[in-house]
């Protein structure tokens, strides 16, 4: 089973975590089952940017981002080359690690 490490974000996780991963789920359910409220604001539809993470590690076993996640991609805070939205990144059988970043581009988030 896959491990899915999350590397400390001051709200989210401050402490970091390493998550056993299902292999199919998604980074951003995967998130959201053990506790780390990363945000989704279009309900996992591909439809802003707001789950946005950096796959620091592994992210060459993941699915392919398609044309909408790049085109959404292109909106995000803070985008590089290892960006993806994690609502779309669907784990395979490597370990991963992730970087949630500091900012979204929410300008409704409820949490703050």
């Amino acid at each position: 089973m896959p491990k899915l490490i999350f590397l400390p974000h001051e709200v989210l996780c401050p402490e970091g975590a390493v998550i056993d991963a299902t292999v199919g789920k998604t980074i951003c359910d995967i998130a959201l089952e053990n506790g780390i409220a990363i945000e989704h604001a279009c309900e996992m539809s591909c439809a802003c940017t707001t789950c946005h993470v950096h796959v620091r590690e592994g992210g060459e076993s993941l699915n392919e981002a398609e044309e909408l996640e790049d085109d959404m991609l292109d909106k995000a805070w803070g985008l590089d080359p290892e960006s993806r939205l994690s609502c779309q990144t669907v784990v395979s059988d490597k370990d991963l690690v992730v970087e949630i970043p500091k900012y979204t581009i929410n300008m409704v988030s409820e949490q703050h």
